[in-house]
């Protein structure tokens, strides 16, 4: 039993953390709320009136507190519908993620068994940088997660207004480096930023400039916005 995700798992899934947040708000809009259908052997989900092709990656028992892997599931096998899992799992052997490559993840440990799914669900979305993914109850103690896999799917831009909230929202949800998390924002956006010191600069689209300070224990400590100055702003660095 763990009550804690392993370093490799949020050294992979933290970069894309803010980006998530902000594909996931897209993603949102695109599927609201409703009632649900699947087919997994078609892999057609359908809900709130709109059909798309999926992939599952796994399920979560609510009363043992532990998730399955899609692809360890004998009910799927070596189904077309358990892809999105299968490439996790290639993932996590080459990178040693075990939460990633094990069959079996023991959840019951963590404070909140359920929101430790979401979080499990939500690093798989990024490293997949899969358009969202989806969580519902299948039965009564069964929680089967889902990512899209469907063009139709809109692909979020970047949202300067947002910036702030995102970067710091990012920042606090799996609570291990705050850089990753800014950088790999700017990274997958492919916006030009810089580093100086303790602060991060990047050059937004649309002619605006954020600058994201880090305190001593390399937090966020401030985001702002301002205007591009004649200075270039060349990616120093990757995330």
């Amino acid at each position: 039993m763990t009550s804690a995700f392993s370093d490799a798992f949020l050294r992979m899934a933290e970069p894309h953390a803010a980006w998530g947040m902000r594909q996931i708000e897209e993603f949102n809009e695109f599927l609201p709320i409703g009632p649900w259908t699947v087919n997994l052997d078609e892999r057609r989900y359908r809900q709130s009136g709109r059909e798309l092709r999926i992939s599952v990656l796994g399920s979560f028992d609510t009363a043992e507190g532990s998730w399955l892997w899609g692809w360890a599931n004998p009910g799927f096998g070596k189904l077309p519908v358990v892809a999105a899992a299968e490439a996790l799992r290639s993932f996590g052997l080459d990178h040693g993620v075990p939460e990633f490559s094990e069959e079996l993840v023991d959840l019951s440990g963590f404070e909140d068994p359920r929101y430790a799914a979401e979080m499990l669900a939500f690093g798989a979305m990024g490293v997949l940088r899969a358009d969202g993914y989806i969580g519902v109850q299948a039965n009564e103690t069964g929680r089967l997660y889902m990512v899209p896999d469907d063009p139709q799917v809109p692909v979020a831009d970047p949202d300067p207004i947002a910036l702030p909230r995102l970067l710091m929202q990012g920042a606090q949800f799996f609570n291990r480096s705050a850089y990753e998390v800014v950088a790999g924002y700017f990274h997958h956006f492919t916006i030009p930023w810089r580093q100086e010191g303790d602060t991060i600069t990047a050059e937004l689209p649309g002619g605006a400039t954020a600058s994201v300070q880090f305190d001593g224990q390399g937090r966020v400590a401030a985001v702002s916005m301002g205007s591009i100055t004649k200075e270039s702003l060349g990616n120093t660095a990757d995330a």
